[in-house]
């Protein structure tokens, strides 16, 4: 920038264009890089309490598989005043292995629907946005 004759910087209204667009340039600059520390820090903040947050669930998780455990037990321990214990377990045993094989179907099922994992709306609709473009480009 330059400077008046006693040394000074000449107020916004007499200085040239080419040092308002500079000093534009350099604010732009550092407005843009403060914003990236800012979002940096955000995203840094967010992504650890997201963690907290999935040790967490996955702690309730591991308390809740326990539970069903207990309650299985529960469930052999019942049908074993009846029968012997060997065939309780045997019955309680397959009868969680018939859920697990019926939930392991529908799950194949669902991610055979999902595959390819591509958006095939969003991408139409940039295609659309595209051509339109191209159209009103033309006129």
């Amino acid at each position: 920038m330059t400077n008046l004759a006693d040394g000074t910087q000449p107020s916004v209204h007499e200085r040239s264009t080419g040092d308002l667009v500079k000093l534009m340039s350099e604010q732009v600059s550092v407005l843009v890089h403060d914003e990236l520390r800012l979002a940096q820090r955000e995203v840094a903040r967010k992504g650890k309490q997201a963690g907290t947050g999935a040790g967490m669930l996955g702690g309730g998780g591991l308390i809740a598989l326990y539970g069903v455990g207990c309650l299985i037990a529960c469930a052999i321990i019942a049908i074993s005043g009846k029968l012997s214990a060997w065939l309780a377990a045997l019955i309680v045993g397959a009868a969680l292995l018939a859920i697990a094989a019926i939930a392991a179907l529908l799950g194949k099922g669902r991610l055979q629907k999902s595959v390819p994992p591509v958006p095939g709306q969003a991408v139409a609709s940039i295609k659309a946005d595209v051509n339109r473009v191209k159209e009103s480009a033309r006129r």
